[in-house]
């Protein structure tokens, strides 16, 4: 790589990871925030969740426009101001006085956000080809798996050591950092077909789109949906869902070209976006809440459990993106889910008295894990994550070589607006089973129990212990039903990897030779390389 691909590099994992470890270094905050900051509008919890939503919300309404907005305008100039506005947001966030002022600057933040994420791999597909671009994936990919694990670590111990303040402030000299490398080293590129013009009702559907299904099953699975603002943010995004693809034929300049969905693996790169990300969600997200809940494990053990499945990601992404680009991405992308499948399915043995891990920090003894996890959980976790870095940084490839670089920006805006969308869903849809099969199983093993009475859904909910004192019966019947729920959630995410799988095997076109670019082919024209 020349110095200047190392700071293009180097600028585009900054701004990409503020993002996403902002997303898990904030919610290890969420307590001490709710115990220092009032709040005058909603409840202390409620408050609380809309920190952590008002950011990711914002954040995936607006994914669409900031890469399109970025194509016509010049991204290097989309991605500074991107990184100006998350820093000044995130040093606003840190002095916030109440709850109120904190999402108000979180919506602002995710706004900013928007930027950074398409835009950062946008900035990758101009500046670099070949096995360079595949690796430069690869370690963006990485990089961004990385953040997921030391964000809670981090978020931790700042909040225990300092102030949760600096959660946001430690932003500040990463988005200083950015800004540097990005007008020292990045070059500017944009759509050299722009018209300057912005679809501007466009961006309006678009938004309400995944804005309204994001909300709709945040809110839907909070509310064990029987509260009707989820059932209309649903509506509302379904509605614009359906007009998206009218307004991309009729709309004289579209905000998302339709000619991006006449490259197959574009397309075929999306669906399977959605449905293997959709699994995942739902394995990583369960998972933690059915040891903490079920299980007994302590959050700070829960945590260190998923790691096994993110090292691999954080230290071999690069190898597998070169290796990509070299041969394909096909293979990779139909064995990876696979294999994540595979250790899915492994974690539906895991009983519902496997040994508690009481993790400490400070307590040496509580660092060896039980035997219960290294035979129930590890096993699948490393599996897990053997088949994600196959995966990850060759469907990046695949993707972003797919489109023209003119279209890098919205291409990489709209997957990953699917990858955030695509997991809430799904997992609404897997919590109506996961609900289903826990109150069947606990009605079944507690007969005198009205499992439709709300006061008992509010004591016994699945994967969760209970809240009050019950009968020692009771207890055993809520663990073992959370567990059979447990059960049939991982089957129906090994599903939704198997599907990944079959999609990408099937309709994912490896180049003809080895090393040929797998660009788009323009109807009409010819292979698109992108070019640097």
């Amino acid at each position: 790589m020349s110095p200047g691909q190392r700071g293009t590099l180097l600028a585009a994992i900054l701004g990409s990871g503020m993002v996403f470890l902002d997303s898990t270094l904030v919610n290890v905050a969420l307590p001490r925030i709710g115990e220092e900051l009032r709040t005058t509008l909603f409840s202390t919890l409620e408050a609380q969740s809309y920190v952590y939503n008002a950011y990711l919300l914002t954040l995936s309404a607006l994914l669409v426009v900031g890469g399109a907005w970025s194509d016509q305008r010049g991204r290097r100039r989309a991605f500074v101001l991107g990184l100006v506005g998350f820093g000044v947001t995130s040093v606003l966030c840190g002095v916030a006085p109440t709850m109120e002022t904190l999402i108000a600057f979180r919506i602002m933040q995710g706004a900013a956000g928007a930027l950074l994420v398409p835009v950062s791999l946008a900035l990758l597909t101009a500046g670099f080809e070949g096995e360079d671009q595949g690796r430069a994936f690869g370690l963006w990919a990485g990089a961004s798996a990385l953040s997921t694990i030391v964000g809670p670590f981090v978020g931790g111990v700042l909040v225990d050591t300092v102030s949760w303040r600096l959660a946001f402030l430690i932003n500040a000299p990463l988005a200083a950092v950015a800004v540097w490398a990005s007008v020292r080293w990045v070059a500017e590129s944009r759509d050299d077909q722009a018209t300057g013009y912005v679809d501007w009702w466009g961006a309006v559907v678009v938004a309400l789109a995944v804005g309204g299904l994001t909300l709709g099953a945040i809110r839907g699975q909070q509310q064990q949906w029987q509260d009707p603002v989820a059932f209309t943010a649903l509506a509302v995004g379904a509605a614009a869902a359906v007009t998206v693809p009218f307004r991309m034929l009729w709309a004289r300049h579209p905000l998302v070209p339709p000619d991006l969905f006449r490259s197959r693996n574009f397309t075929v790169t999306n669906l399977s976006t959605v449905v293997i990300y959709g699994g995942l969600y739902v394995v990583l997200y369960l998972l933690v809440i059915h040891m903490q809940g079920t299980l007994g494990y302590t959050a700070a053990a829960a945590g260190v459990a998923q790691i096994p499945s993110l090292v691999f990601l954080a230290v071999f992404s690069a190898r597998f993106g070169a290796l990509a680009s070299r041969y394909g991405p096909r293979r990779f992308m139909a064995g990876g889910p696979a294999l994540m499948a595979i250790a899915v399915l492994w974690l539906v043995r895991l009983p519902s008295t496997s040994d508690a891990w009481s993790l400490r920090l400070g307590d040496v003894s509580s660092l060896v894990p039980p035997v219960g996890y290294l035979r129930d959980v590890l096993p699948a976790m490393t599996l897990l994550g053997v088949g994600l870095v196959i995966m990850v940084a060759p469907l990046t490839t695949a993707l972003m070589r797919s489109v023209e670089v003119r279209h890098a920006g919205v291409a990489s805006a709209v997957n990953n607006a699917l990858s955030r969308v695509g997991p809430q869903l799904a997992g609404a849809l897997i919590f109506v089973a996961v609900t289903a099969s826990f109150y069947g199983a606990l009605a079944g093993r507690v007969p005198r129990l009205d499992v439709s009475s709300p006061d008992v859904r509010n004591q016994l909910s699945p994967l969760n212990p209970p809240l009050g004192e019950v009968g020692p019966d009771v207890a055993v019947a809520t663990r073992e039903a959370s567990t059979r729920a447990f059960h049939v959630a991982m089957v129906l995410a090994a599903a939704l990897f198997g599907g990944g799988a079959v999609i990408n095997a099937v309709g994912i076109r490896d180049p003809q030779r080895p090393g040929e670019a797998l660009a788009a082919t323009v109807p009409g024209g010819v292979p698109q390389i992108p070019s640097a």
